[in-house]
């Protein structure tokens, strides 16, 4: 049989059947491998793995895209159902075989162990808990996506309110804020609900595949080879020792800027200078000129990259109702795209996501050279692939002028990237916060089962490590604060990620600073490499350290705290 005869447009995918699959999977069993037909067998597996991975996210993103479109719904709950674990079954086989013949194909090392691990912790009989647990997080993204207010007498998208917080005004972001709040108290229940079935059926997978505690089944799934829970502390205690303390000074800045009496949570975005909010486009068509225009200032291919994503209609940026919450770049892999989706709110917000998926979509554009498995479709570390998002946003910024092109007069891009890299070094202690949480979770399920349990666990972690943002009278919004956190919702024990890549992506900004050209040739020459090397191998290709030191994260953020400096400087601040 020849895979190839599989289709390879959307419209086609989207209509396969298992039935459809079936055939090749059961030719690629049973074929006999040597190490001389090794590498198209593989090339085989790849391209059927593609297509299968292909439908998912068509689907996927069909969910996202309108969530009260009931056939995308129905559609999407059919695959999960009856496909998506005939295909894992039928992958795992695969794999088994590969690992069974003791073939090592070049280059594929990495994505041997990664297999390794899969086969630790994949059965078959976790399979329907798996599509339970898809089943609630679109749950959970359908009562956060479809929640609307009435502002003004318009009915308004979470999305709509949260642009509101960068409005000069302090009343109009404080009612904003609380209209907001008030409307989110509504479904603290329904998140209660979801998440009271999330962490049962977590536990039974992880039971099901013979891996009793859940962190550890999500190590092997996630293929934390390089780095280990105890590590993740010794960061914790890093972000405590280094990024806490220099979080607050900013947050007192920033308190003393605005003339409060102390810094309420509708005061944490609005620029602290007390000017208009900054506002980068005047239409999306605007917005993804400029953007276009941004990234070839960084590389030249990179605006060749944009263009495609513009004339194929690969990004959906608009805000609407029914639109899931969040924004995502995801790899159409039989079509060697990337899919980029976010509601723009026409705030400096739209810009620093745009620079961050668009990081994400060229390292889909970069390494699609390679073998879906080496690419890195499943097997791309998380920690690296944020590097090539958060990277980028830093790369730009020396462009985001109208005088390159893009969206801001000088003083506005000095503000926009104050603003930027002060988010950054705030940032390190919530997502310490946040991963701390979802240990403690899964460490001690049975308080971790109740959301009441998780809010104390969630205001005890608060106080670790967010000091500096008055909460008085709001306690139960803080408290609850982790409802709408998605990623410990629909990406369990997923978010240090984050943290660990914003010190490599500081350390590509730091070569940056003292020579551009080549920090954006190693930049590009690490997303190429897709999952075919280590995770430290990945950091070093970057030009940059895999590490969890206080001495390295306090390098990055001096390094940030003496741009902001420069920038104030320039602002005669």
């Amino acid at each position: 049989m020849n895979v190839r005869s599989l289709p390879t447009d959307a419209k086609s995918i989207l209509t396969l059947q298992w039935a459809d699959y079936e055939p090749y999977y059961q030719e690629l069993e049973e074929r006999i491998l040597t190490k001389d037909n090794i590498d198209q067998w593989l090339d085989d597996w790849s391209t059927l793995a593609a297509t299968v991975d292909e439908q998912y996210w068509r689907l996927e993103i069909g969910t996202t895209v309108n969530t009260a479109d009931k056939n995308i719904e129905e559609r999407y709950e059919k695959y999960t159902q009856e496909i998506q674990p005939l295909a894992k079954t039928a992958e795992q086989k695969l794999k088994d075989k590969l690992l069974a013949s003791g073939l090592s194909p070049k280059g594929f090392e990495t994505a041997l162990q990664k297999m390794q691990a899969e086969a630790d912790v994949f059965t078959e009989a976790s399979l329907p808990l798996i599509a339970e647990e898809q089943k609630l997080a679109l749950e959970y993204n359908k009562v956060v996506g479809s929640m609307t207010v009435m502002w003004d007498g318009e009915e308004k998208t979470m999305s709509d309110m949260f642009s509101l917080l960068f409005d000069p005004d302090r009343d109009v972001r404080e009612r904003a804020w609380r209209l907001g709040d008030e409307r989110k108290t509504m479904e603290l229940s329904a998140i209660s609900a979801i998440w009271e079935k999330f962490v049962p059926v977590r536990l039974q997978i992880a039971e099901k595949a013979g891996i009793p505690d859940y962190r550890a089944y999500m190590w092997k799934k996630r293929f934390r080879f390089d780095y280990t829970p105890d590590d993740c502390k010794s960061f914790h205690a890093s972000i405590e020792e280094v990024a806490v303390p220099a979080a607050k000074r900013l947050y007192e800045k920033r308190r003393q800027r605005l003339g409060v009496e102390a810094l309420r949570p509708w005061d944490i975005y609005v620029d602290p200078l007390g000017v208009e909010g900054l506002k980068p486009h005047t239409s999306i068509d605007d917005f993804k000129s400029r953007t276009k225009t941004v990234f070839q200032q960084v590389d030249l291919k990179f605006g060749e990259y944009f263009q495609i994503m513009m004339d194929e209609n690969l990004l959906d940026l608009e805000n609407r109702k029914n639109k899931a919450p969040g924004a995502y770049s995801l790899g159409l892999h039989v079509a060697q795209r990337p899919f980029v989706f976010m509601s723009a709110m026409n705030t400096h917000w739209d810009v620093a996501t745009m620079l961050h998926e668009g990081g994400h979509a060229f390292h889909e554009f970069e390494r699609a050279h390679v073998n879906f498995y080496q690419r890195g479709e499943i097997y791309l570390p998380a920690e690296f692939a944020e590097v090539a998002s958060m990277g980028m946003e830093l790369l730009a910024s020396p462009y985001i002028t109208k005088e390159h092109g893009g969206y801001y007069t000088e003083q506005d891009a000095a503000r926009a990237l104050i603003g930027q890299l002060e988010l950054n070094i705030v940032y390190w202690p919530y997502m310490a916060l946040v991963d701390a949480f979802q240990h403690w979770v899964y460490e001690n399920p049975k308080e971790g089962v109740s959301a009441s349990a998780c809010n104390d666990k969630w205001v005890e972690l608060w106080d670790r490590f967010m000091p500096g943002i008055d909460y008085s009278g709001l306690e139960s919004s803080r408290e609850t604060y982790w409802f709408w956190q998605s990623h410990i919702h629909t990406e369990p024990l997923y978010y240090l990620e984050y943290a660990l890549a914003q010190l490599g992506a500081s350390q590509v900004f730091g070569n940056a600073r003292k020579d551009q050209k080549k920090a954006v040739m190693d930049y590009r020459k690490a997303l190429a490499l897709g999952a075919s090397v280590p995770l430290p191998e990945l950091f070093a290709a970057a030009g940059a350290k895999f590490a969890f030191d206080a001495d390295t994260l306090k390098e990055a953020v001096d390094l940030f705290e003496q741009v902001v400096g420069e920038l104030e400087e320039k602002l005669n601040l």
